[in-house]
């Protein structure tokens, strides 16, 4: 369980990590690895997912499905809970 949590907070905070620790990577990669600009929103991603995933085995927590579901729901968790908001206003017409 601690580790779809781990996950979770880790997809919920990837746009936000894209400066901290995507930038710098990207810049130490130079231009031996070229990224897209869409590109480094998905290395933001990897990375956060990679230190919930060592979370997560130093906690003996989560399999691999809840931690890849946990980061997959946390990073859309604005979004679904948008469409969630909306579909229930419009139930109520």
């Amino acid at each position: 369980m601690f580790g779809f949590i781990a996950a979770f907070v880790a997809g919920f905070l990837a746009p936000h990590a894209e400066g901290p620790l995507a930038r710098p990577l990207a810049s130490a990669m130079g231009d031996k690895v070229p990224l897209a600009p869409g590109e480094l929103r998905l290395l933001s991603f990897i990375l956060v997912m990679l230190i919930a995933g060592i979370v997560a085995e130093l906690l003996d927590s989560g399999s691999a499905f809840w931690i890849i579901l946990g980061g997959a729901l946390g990073y859309f968790a604005l979004r679904l809970v948008a469409a969630a908001q909306a579909f229930l206003e419009q139930r109520r017409k």
